[in-house]
């Protein structure tokens, strides 16, 4: 941007590409931070110049646009095109195998997602009105309609200028109206793209599948997304000459998800792009939708929009929680939220759900000899006659087990576990020994197999041997079997490695590549890190570090990610968030700022996997039968298991599995940063909506509410390891770290939490081990959360309560006997260990602690 003190504002000689200026005093909105200048020429009324406040003066903004376009129809466009789409290896995609996907990418990539199959019409306003100081009045009329369009600087957000768009239609037709380009940026200029939910890059893409499907690079083509996997509705364009530009629709623009008693998800009314009709880089939004039922208008019917623009110096991050917090009110989302159960009430309730094995669906099965346990897999794996078997979270079967005591899970379904564990190693010799052979093992056929066709994968190496193993042997540090199995899975990953430190994505039985038109943007190096923690050899951190510095290089720098869902085709989904999580574990051994600058990197764009609308409210809805304020069910602060074009989200919604939480709570401890904590808060409060009431476990996705597991009941290892993981951190957060546990791993798969009570942790400078007692601790308010620790000695607990509720809240607090004998004193302590009240053994005990803040009752025994 071009710099300057001093603005003369007068008659405008310039020539324009849009028509010869007619030399008459220009228009102009402005305030302390933005100047918007029109100059009427023969085509109507431009944008000739903006600025921008600095710090010495204005920076003139390249490119002044101000070009309005109508986009018409005779006939409905059709659903879909009949182009063809390939990989970059010529193949179709996504592959007629993928079932789940195919119907969702014709879809997505109808005539009017392409943007064509419509006549654009592009026009500048003919007349145009002062009605103050900040606002503006342009009129229109074209052979379809007239247009009524008021542009308004925000007096409250001043860096926002807010626009209405109304059009009464002359001729019937199907109508579309895109928001005008308040300026263009060249492609050579672009530092940074994103339609939150769909891709983020710092380049631009050719190939479709690979920008549009995959989120890698930024698409060439002027594709107009959905809401539906839309997680901020607000295209952003970073330039590099130092200003970023987003178009934020107005809250009523979009669908909302759900209507008094029915799921409205599926439904398509506002679009959304980052280049405008002429495929110049502008962000555009679009309503109606042709095609969605709702675009046809007859004459004299009339259309309205609303958006504003916000033009900032801040990067895309800080554009899209401008829209997050200003215009989607992603604060009184949080803020409605409170807990009608606890997590970890449902937590001990889960307890009793996974020892039991009808309703866990617990199987063992005789393989090769072995006598292996895993739980029913009812979902999709090909091959399967609804005999596939799995196991989820083996770092959370291991520390419950720890945690509780438990004999049931100690003697009837770990032993089990690890033998299925053992079996799933391929131990002959040759060009897979030591990979993982499959997720899932089918009873009737008696094979181990991948999700999705006959492949091996070097992340599910990483997973299924590295990982879980990894965190099986946190807590039996001396099993000699298990470190030779992570040796030898630690040293084919590190045979498979290429030269520039990066994996293939899968090979098949053959020992070939294959999906050659993908790279395997993922944290497949943290395999080799927890091989390098649990057996210290130098030679697989420096594995791990090549791994992570190609991938720090190639991927994560310019936004680029995939996924680990095989049905999914890998498009993209929690890995990214992991990935944040595995750089950070990879810095604590090995401190290259760069790392730190990684995790950061890819836990900002995993923020935009996390919904931020609509906004929730009171309102009351009927679900299954079931009445509920819509704050309950809302999707803002859920995130997705895949989004964008093709993933899970289009027909499903976001998923109620927050692996993520943690590691946001740890991200907010680094940076500061508010929405990491936010966002985590308003993925784990008051979701009890989507949990089934009899056993406890959430639903994995939106759509299904209360149904409980349904055919994963698996995820609820899951739902443990996170709820853990998010506890843990919020401790450590609001503690100062005076409250603090060593963790572990990152689990298998869906996301970055992590393993815990595999040692002693500290409670305000004492040591202290992790307990689960399922009814030990009652608590009158479920707005609190209850985590126990006891000392080495067990002479002392700790019961560590965590206010989730935005404000003060109070309770009463009931203990139960236990093996420990009668409590002596009983002392409440604020986060800092400071006594605050003494009780005994009779008293009622009761809590009140501040909004997000921390307690301590101490019991002397």
């Amino acid at each position: 941007m071009k710099r300057i003190k001093i603005i003369l504002l007068g008659a405008c000689v310039a020539l324009l590409g849009s028509g010869q200026l007619l030399g008459q005093e220009p228009l102009v909105l402005a305030n302390d931070y933005i100047q918007i200048q029109w100059q009427k020429s023969e085509d109507g009324y431009v944008i000739d110049k903006i600025m921008m406040a600095a710090n010495d003066g204005w920076e003139v903004i390249s490119n002044p646009s101000g070009e309005y376009t109508l986009l018409w129809s005779k006939t409905e466009p059709k659903e879909r095109t009949d182009r063809e789409f390939t990989t970059a290896h010529g193949e179709e995609f996504p592959g007629s195998s993928y079932k789940y996907l195919i119907n969702t990418w014709k879809n997505r990539t109808s005539a009017f997602a392409l943007n064509v199959g419509h006549e654009p019409e592009y026009f500048y306003p003919s007349h145009a009105e002062m009605i103050s100081p900040d606002e503006l009045k342009f009129s229109h009329s074209t052979i379809f309609a007239d247009f009524d369009i008021h542009w308004k600087l925000d007096r409250d957000q001043p860096q926002d200028i807010l626009v209405w768009m109304a059009c009464t239609v002359k001729v019937p037709g199907y109508y579309s109206l895109a928001s005008p380009s308040l300026l263009t940026v060249d492609e050579k200029g672009l530092k940074w793209a994103t339609v939150p939910g769909y891709f983020h890059g710092d380049r631009m893409e050719e190939n479709l599948p690979i920008s549009y499907a995959y989120g890698n690079g930024v698409p060439a083509l002027p594709i107009i997304f959905s809401e539906k996997t839309a997680s901020t509705l607000s295209p952003i364009i970073e330039s590099k000459e130092g200003f970023t530009l987003s178009a934020i629709a107005m809250p009523d623009m979009a669908r909302n998800p759900w209507i008094a008693d029915r799921n409205n998800h599926h439904q398509w009314q506002l679009g959304l792009s980052h280049k405008n009709s002429r495929s110049l880089l502008s962000p555009t939004l679009y309503y109606p939708i042709m095609g969605e039922g709702n675009a046809y208008f007859k004459e004299g019917q009339s259309l309205v929009m609303g958006f504003r623009f916000h033009l900032s110096n801040g990067d895309w991050f800080s554009s899209m929680k401008h829209a997050a917090y200003t215009v989607y009110d992603f604060e009184k989302s949080l803020q409605l939220r409170r807990n009608q159960e606890s997590l970890s009430h449902r937590l001990e309730r889960m307890v009793g759900y996974l020892t039991d094995p009808e309703t866990s669906l617990w199987r063992v099965e005789t393989f090769e000899g072995r006598e292996i346990g895993a739980q029913a897999y009812l979902g999709g794996v090909v091959g399967a006659d609804r005999d596939a078997m799995k196991n989820a979270d083996y770092g959370a079967m291991w520390m419950l087990a720890q945690a509780t005591g438990n004999p049931l899970l100690k003697e009837k379904v770990l032993p089990y576990a690890l033998q299925f564990k053992l079996a799933q190693q391929q131990m002959e010799p040759g060009f897979f020994q030591g990979a993982a052979i499959g997720q899932y093992y089918l009873s009737k056929s008696k094979r181990f197999v991948e999700e999705w066709g006959d492949m091996v994968e070097p992340i599910a190496l990483t997973y299924y041997i590295m990982l879980d193993i990894g965190n099986m042997l946190l807590f039996e540090p001396d099993n000699p079997e298990l470190k030779e199995r992570l040796g030898l899975g630690a040293a084919l990953l590190m045979d498979w490695q290429r030269e520039d430190g990066s994996w293939p994505v899968a090979f098949n039985r053959e020992e070939e590549a294959l999906f050659k038109e993908l790279q395997d943007f993922r944290p497949t190096f943290y395999g080799l890190l927890v091989a390098y923690r649990m057996l210290g050899d130098e030679k697989y951190l420096m594995a791990a570090k090549k791994g992570a510095d190609w991938f720090w290089n190639n991927g994560v720098v310019h936004g680029s990610f995939l996924g680990v869902c095989g049905d999914a085709r890998y498009v993209p989904d929690f890995a990214t968030g992991q990935t944040a999580q595995a750089f950070l574990d990879l810095y604590e051994s090995a401190p290259d700022p760069k790392y730190l600058e990684a995790a950061v990197k890819a836990a900002k764009v995993y923020t935009s996997h996390v919904y931020t609308h609509p906004i929730a409210d009171k309102t009351l809805v009927n679900t299954n039968g079931k009445l509920r304020q819509n704050w309950e069910i809302s999707q803002a602060g859920l995130s997705f298991e895949h989004g964008g074009a093709i993933g899970s989200a289009n027909g499903n919604g976001p998923i109620l599995l927050a692996s993520h939480a943690g590691m946001f709570i740890r991200m907010h401890a680094l940076t500061g940063e508010r929405l990491f904590a936010d966002m985590a808060r308003a993925a784990a409060v008051g979701r009890h909506a989507f949990v089934d009431e009899d056993t406890g476990v959430a639903s994995y996705y939106w759509r299904s509410m209360d149904a409980g597991a349904g055919p994963f009941p698996h995820h609820a290892w899951w739902q443990v390891g996170w709820i853990t993981d998010y506890l843990m951190a919020e401790l450590a957060l609001r503690s100062a770290n005076r409250i603090n546990f060593p963790s572990g791993f990152v689990t298998p798969k869906v996301g970055p939490h992590k393993t815990y009570g595999f040692a002693p942790g500290t409670v305000l400078g004492q040591a202290a081990g992790l307990e689960v007692l399922p009814g030990f601790v009652k608590i009158s308010n479920p707005n609190f959360e209850h985590i126990i620790a006891a000392s080495m000695d067990k002479n002392k607990r700790w019961i560590l309560l965590l206010n989730q509720y935005h404000e003060v809240q109070s309770g009463t607090l009931n203990l139960a006997s236990s093996n420990q004998g009668e409590p002596g004193t009983i002392r409440l302590l604020d986060a800092e260990g400071k006594a605050q009240k003494t009780f005994v053994k009779d008293d009622a005990i009761e809590i009140q602690v501040d909004g997000y803040g921390l307690a301590i009752l101490e019991i002397q025994y």
